[in-house]
C-alpha cells in the first residue's frame, strides 16, 4: 500500500487539526500551543508560519517557523520534509528548539547549509510537578509585577537572559521585541520577582508559556551577590503555588543538564524528569 505524504504552510481554517496536534503532548508543546490558543494559524498574529506534515490526508507533526524553529510531534519522515522546507528557505530564526530526538536529526540535516552553530545544547532536562513540595515553604516575598514596575524588572531580565543565551537581548533593535514580551508577561500576570527595600529584584520568574493543561516556567534568576541562600528554592515554591492555583494543573521548565544547582533546587521543590529538550544557538 502507497502512503501519501506532503507537508504545507497552514491556514487559519486549519486550527482544529493543529490544535489536536499540540494538545495530544500537552507538556512538551505548551509554548506553541500557549501562541496557537491565542493567535491562530494567522502568520502575522502568530509570529510566525505553521508546517503542517501529512500521512494519507491526516495531520501528522507541525513544525513552527518564527524567531524558533520548533518541530513538534515529528516522525523522522515529517523532520526530513520540514529540514528541506526550512533549507529552501534559508535560516530566519535566532534558534532550533524542541524535543531532543527530532531537533537533532533536524540539526543534522540543516547543519551543512546553516552551521555552524553559536552553541548546540543537546541534553536539557524538561521537568514536571503537580503538587507544592511538603518541605519548602514559598518566598512570602514573591509577588506579582506591576505594569508600572517595567523599569524594576527590565534589568533582572536583561541580566538573566544575557548570562543564560551569551548575547544580550538589546542587541540588534535596541531590545523593542525583547521589552514587548517583557512587557506581554507583566501585562497579563505572569511576570513575578522579590524586590527588595532599595527597588532591586534579587529573585525573579516567569510563567511564560500557559495552557488550561500545562504552563511553563522560565527566565528563573538571582541575583548574583544573594546565590547561595535558597532563595530559588523558595522563590520557585512560591511560583509554584500562583501557577498551580491560577494557571494550570502542570507545571513544567526545562533546564541545561550542565546547571546542576538548578536541577538540584528544582528537585527539591517536587520537579521529576519526563524527558528532554534540545537548543541550538545562532
Amino acid at each position: 500500500m502507497l502512503t501519501q505524504m506532503t507537508t504545507r504552510v497552514l491556514e487559519p481554517d486549519d486550527l482544529g487539526a493543529a490544535l489536536a496536534v499540540l494538545e495530544s503532548e500537552p507538556v512538551h508543546n505548551a509554548f506553541v500551543t500557549s501562541r496557537v490558543q491565542i493567535a491562530g494559524l494567522d502568520p502575522w498574529r502568530l509570529g510566525g508560519e505553521m508546517w503542517g506534515w501529512y500521512e494519507d490526508g491526516r495531520l501528522r507533526s507541525l513544525c513552527y517557523s518564527g524567531a524558533n524553529l520548533v518541530p513538534i510531534c515529528a516522525t523522522p519522515d515529517a523532520v526530513r520534509a520540514f529540514a528541506e522546507r526550512a533549507r529552501r528557505a534559508g535560516r530566519r530564526c535566532s534558534s532550533i528548539v524542541g524535543p531532543a530526538e527530532a531537533t537533532a536529526q533536524l540539526w543534522r540535516l540543516l547543519e551543512p547549509s546553516w552551521g555552524p552553530a553559536r552553541e548546540v545544547r543537546s541534553h536539557q532536562p524538561l521537568m514536571v510537578t503537580e503538587s507544592m513540595p511538603d518541605d519548602v515553604a514559598p518566598d512570602p516575598y514573591v509577588r506579582r509585577i506591576r505594569k508600572d514596575e517595567m523599569e524594576v524588572i527590565m534589568p533582572a531580565c536583561v541580566a538573566m537572559f544575557t548570562e543564560e543565551v551569551g548575547v544580550s537581548p538589546l542587541a540588534g533593535d535596541g531590545g523593542l521585541l525583547y521589552q514587548a514580551r517583557v512587557a506581554e508577561l507583566v501585562g497579563t500576570g505572569r511576570s513575578f520577582a522579590r524586590v527588595d527595600g532599595d527597588g532591586k529584584v534579587v529573585f525573579k520568574a516567569e510563567i511564560g508559556a500557559a495552557t488550561p493543561q500545562a504552563c511553563q516556567i522560565q527566565g528563573v534568576w538571582v541575583a548574583p551577590e544573594y546565590r547561595g541562600r535558597g532563595l530559588s528554592e523558595t522563590g520557585m515554591a512560591a511560583i509554584l503555588r500562583f501557577a498551580l492555583r491560577d494557571v494550570a494543573p502542570v507545571v513544567s521548565l526545562y533546564v541545561n543538564d550542565f546547571n546542576t544547582a538548578a536541577r538540584a533546587a528544582y528537585r527539591r521543590v517536587g520537579f521529576r524528569e519526563v524527558g528532554a529538550f534540545m537548543s541550538v544557538l545562532f
